[in-house]
């Protein structure tokens, strides 16, 4: 388990306090509301949630294939109640090898991490999850956890910016034609608040490349 994944960042608190999701503003004014989570999206980077080992290593025929693993079911808790806003990441690893005889367990490496405006890695943590087959079987399966910390107050939308996205726009004047997050200084603020908390294997080069270009 990955565990003390601490991050000077957090998620800012929703910009409006009665709005649901993507809820219509019909008060007069223009635009959908919508509502910010403390909480990080989860998921799995693309070209990350599948591996293969080879045997030979150096080997890419399909007929060299040993054990290869696929990462699903990502589900995540959260927990945004106090200064910290903590995400424990579960997932299941679906394992199949080719060759049923004996025992035998395969760890597999895999990270988590937490990403700040969809580019700026802010913190890794590495682990592995092991999958044990019992004789004769060739499919098993593991689950693997993860745990990310964030400051909520490191990263809360300053109070210009969150009035900016939140006020009423009137049909016909000039500021309702604007869009907020057209303002470069907007739309960076709001990259600086968001954050992923993102599970994958650890894979080497030869690995990510094999999974993009198969």
């Amino acid at each position: 388990m990955v565990r003390n994944l601490a991050v000077i960042a957090s998620i800012p608190l929703a910009l409006g306090a009665c709005a649901k999701t993507g809820e219509i503003d019909a008060s007069g004014g223009v635009g959908v509301t919508a509502v910010r989570s403390a909480c990080p999206h989860v998921g799995i980077p693309a070209g990350t949630g599948d591996m293969t080992i080879f045997n030979p290593a150096n080997s890419r025929d399909a007929s060299a294939i040993d054990v290869n693993a696929v990462m699903t079911n990502v589900t995540s808790t959260c927990d945004d109640a106090g200064p910290q806003v903590v995400t424990t990441v579960n997932f299941e690893v679906l394992a199949r090898r080719q060759n049923a005889d004996g025992a035998r367990d395969v760890s597999f490496p895999y990270f988590v991490t937490v990403v700040r405006g969809g580019t700026s890695v802010i913190a890794k943590r590495i682990n592995r999850v092991t999958v044990h087959f019992e004789p004769g079987q060739i499919r098993a399966q593991a689950t693997g956890t993860a745990t990310t910390y964030v400051d909520r107050s490191a990263a809360t939308l300053p109070d210009d910016v969150r009035k900016r996205l939140s006020e009423k726009r009137k049909a016909g004047e000039q500021a309702a034609a604007m869009d907020p997050l057209a303002d470069p200084s907007v739309r960076g603020a709001v990259l600086s608040a968001t954050f992923e908390a993102l599970v994958g294997f650890q894979l080497t080069e030869e690995q990510l490349k094999y999974n993009v270009t198969r």
